[in-house]
């Protein structure tokens, strides 16, 4: 979905304290995500930004992108975990400014969110 979708499925949404966990999360394709998290519903989000159509290999060479996995247009939002308390998110993700940098970053924290059982299903 994309962030007015996001926002427009739960009213308490837009209003809330935001808290911005960075915007140059990677993985290993180097997509980027910015983390947010919403303190009335405790919702701790990703927004993507859409898979390139085209991407160079190491050689030179250009791959394109085609049918269902084609990207489609602008960001999609994503619920990551469920974390009550801003004092709770400063626990699980402590340390996350140097580790947003690093190769890979989403993996790192997709493991945090896990590993402290606050992870959303599918996530």
């Amino acid at each position: 979905m994309n962030i007015e979708e996001f926002y427009d499925a739960d009213p308490r949404r837009r209003p809330s304290t935001e808290v911005e966990l960075g915007t140059e999360w990677r993985d290993t394709l180097g997509v980027r995500y910015e983390i947010s998290w919403i303190a009335d519903t405790g919702e701790l989000y990703s927004m993507r930004e859409p898979v390139a159509p085209e991407r160079e290999d190491p050689f030179g060479g250009l791959h394109v992108r085609t049918g269902p996995s084609a990207p489609v247009a602008g960001m999609t939002v994503a619920v990551l975990a469920s974390i009550a308390t801003r004092e709770q998110l400063e626990q699980v993700l402590d340390g996350w400014e140097e580790e947003m940098d690093r190769p890979n970053s989403v993996a790192w924290l997709a493991g945090r969110l896990r590993e402290s059982g606050v992870a959303v299903a599918g996530s």
